[in-house]
């Protein structure tokens, strides 16, 4: 195990398989005591230095974030149920230390006296944003109104919890005759063994979801995977969302917000609740037109086979898609994947972003964890002397009991001189030869974990890596997502059979490809967006109904019948109302790529000061601040216009 410079080794985790469920309760025990430790010293400091306070304080939120990110990882990835069972109950304690720690009127008291000025910025800054958090709890609201705020968070934990829960354990499977496997790639084919009734089994796992709506040549297949797919958490979450929507309105109206979006904008850069809806309203209307053209340019292809079609759905629009990337780009995704396999594709990411960001990975073979998938892969800094940064952990293939998507979660926030920034990158990719989009996904993701590690070394840990505000949060993966389009970057390491580099040529059809539905995919993006907004800005008595309402105002295409996405709509638990986030990112995504070379988007110039100046403060200065610092202008909306109309 390598140290840091200052000696702090990154976490121990369980040698032993079946030690892993002692090891978290005796670990997560410790650290709660230490924090409720450091509480009742708090209380106890009036009078006490600025900086002390703040100390102190520091060190409560490292405890507590520090139970809490591992709690919520080991729920997400750990293959054994009784184990996850155990972290997702910790996850419900810890959140509900949180809820008691923000209506704590002692520890309110001694951190509101505090003079802010004699601290410096990083103190003031987590002075001021603490402060807010109190009263965004209720702390100083009357008896009652904190008995009530404390109930309804609670609930809302647990409400979260499930609703999580029933979409990881969620999965569906179908099973069908090989025959009707048509158009699927041969490695897939291979790969999904006949069993004695002469059938094979599908599951809404990504690796089988995604290829068969986008190659599949059997409409009814399409139909049934998707059907599944788009039903994996109903009925069983429909109450809990509905419960869950209500909860959240009350806690914001006990708190004396008009909603949820109010009260969660607040600390978001676009500041207001109906500011959102502007947003999602703003930029529908600018994809309206294109989206339109697109839909119909694919709905006349669809229609060539199936003459009774009069609307699209997601059943044929990948598939139909896809063949217009065949027939008017020449661009065969059977063909593209051929260039991508997996190890490859681990290896390139690897490689372009160490190039790109002046980082160096060395895999640690022997490190323990979770599962014999999962590679380990210590980070350091190129351009300070080989420094030790952080360590991160790569999980990648899907299995039974593991979260379903893709994402970044913290195994250990990085705080400087104390603890060293971990992350592991969940992801659900084939084994073998990987789709594009899933290569892009990876980019993406990796995005946030390096964002974790290059951001992870702060005095304070509310602003350690991914912490700037959530409506940011997505835009510097967005922006790795160019570098996973590009010929050069992608001639590093996506190669064939024979060794042969994917031929420039072949990029640049890929590339004219995906612009042939940008505008349907922005104003599915607004659907999610909308969903997210409306149904806390509204909380309909019946959510079904208003979801198909709002598929049909901002989506492209139609709802598939008898399919209820939002009950498998895992953001709806995390983003809650501010889905939007997402496309807000993008406007910013793309002004800050803006600045790289076309030509050289490995150039170290501006890739080091993009690194420098947006992902290694992490949370210590507003998002806007950043890219300003970047570009040297506050950010606009027009390179993302200009993607989106050309």
């Amino acid at each position: 195990m390598t140290p840091h410079e200052n000696g702090v080794a990154p976490l121990a985790l369980p040698t032993d398989d079946g030690s892993w469920a002692d090891w978290l309760s005796e670990r997560a025990e410790a650290q709660l005591v230490a924090a409720e430790h450091h509480t009742e010293r708090l209380r106890s400091m009036d009078g006490a230095a600025g900086e002390a306070v703040l100390e102190r304080w520091n060190e409560i939120a490292r405890q507590l974030r520090s139970v809490a990110s591992l709690a919520s990882l080991v729920t997400n990835v750990h293959p054994d149920e009784r184990v996850r069972d155990l972290a997702e109950a910790l996850e419900q304690r810890v959140q509900g230390v949180y809820t008691d720690l923000g209506l704590d009127r002692d520890c309110y008291r001694v951190l509101s006296s505090v003079d802010p000025a004699g601290l410096d910025a990083g103190a003031r800054r987590v002075l001021e944003r603490s402060l807010r958090d109190f009263r965004r709890s209720g702390v100083d609201r009357p008896d009652d109104v904190r008995e009530r705020v404390r109930s309804l968070s609670e609930r809302e934990t647990d409400l979260g919890l499930r609703f999580s829960r029933n979409i990881r354990n969620g999965r569906r499977t179908v099973r069908v005759d090989p025959a009707r496997l048509d158009g699927l790639p041969d490695d897939f084919v291979a790969s999904r063994p006949v069993a004695d009734d002469g059938t094979v089994e599908l599951t809404t796992d990504y690796p089988d979801y995604m290829p068969v709506r986008t190659l599949a040549t059997d409409r009814a297949l399409r139909e049934e995977l998707t059907v599944a797919f788009l039903t994996r958490a109903w009925p069983d979450n429909e109450p809990v969302l509905a419960e869950l929507l209500a909860v959240r309105q009350e806690l914001a109206q006990t708190l004396g917000y008009a909603d949820w979006p109010t009260y969660d904008a607040e600390v978001k850069m676009i500041r207001d609740g109906a500011a959102i809806a502007a947003f999602v309203d703003t930029v529908t209307e600018l994809a309206r037109e294109p989206a339109a053209a697109e839909h119909d340019t694919l709905l006349a292809r669809a229609q060539q086979d199936h003459p009774d079609l009069d609307r699209l759905t997601a059943v044929d629009r990948y598939h139909y898609s896809e063949l217009l990337r065949r027939e008017e780009c020449a661009v065969d995704g059977r063909e593209v994947r051929a260039y991508f396999d997996f190890d490859q594709v681990r290896a390139g990411l690897l490689d372009v972003t160490g190039t790109l960001l002046g980082l160096e990975y060395v895999d640690v073979p022997d490190a323990p964890r979770w599962h014999p998938d999962v590679t380990v892969h210590e980070v350091h800094d190129v351009h300070d002397g080989g420094r030790y940064l952080g360590r991160i952990y790569l999980d990648l293939h899907p299995r039974e009991g593991k979260y379903s998507h893709a994402a970044q979660f913290t195994l250990a926030p990085g705080v400087a001189d104390l603890q060293v920034p971990e992350g592991v990158l969940v992801c659900n990719f084939s084994r073998g030869l990987m789709e594009h989009s899933d290569v892009v996904t990876l980019f993406h993701e990796f995005g946030h974990l390096v964002h974790h590690v290059v951001g992870g070394r702060q005095r304070w840990v509310r602003f350690s890596g991914v912490a700037t505000e959530w409506d940011f949060v997505e835009a510097p993966s967005q922006m790795l997502e160019e570098w996973a389009w590009d010929a050069d970057v992608l001639a590093r390491f996506a190669r064939d059979a024979d060794g042969r580099p994917i031929p420039a040529e072949l990029v640049g059809r890929m590339r004219a490809a995906n612009e042939l539905g940008k505008a349907l995919g922005v104003r599915t993006q607004m659907f999610y967006a909308a969903i997210s907004y409306r149904l806390h800005a509204e909380v309909p008595a019946d959510v079904s109904a208003r979801v198909a309402e709002l598929q049909e105002t901002y989506d492209g295409c139609a709802m598939v019948p008898d399919t209820h996405f939002e009950a498998s709509f895992g953001h709806l638990g995390g983003y809650t109302s501010a889905y939007y986030t997402y496309m807000w990112s993008q406007v910013i995504a793309k002004d800050l790529f803006s600045a790289f070379d076309p030509d050289d988007l490995l150039a170290p110039e501006v890739a080091r000061r993009y690194r420098d100046r947006v992902l290694a403060p992490g949370g210590s200065r507003d998002a806007a601040d950043l890219v300003a610092d970047f570009l040297g202008r506050p950010y606009s909306f027009d390179a993302f216009e200009a993607w989106l109309t050309r």
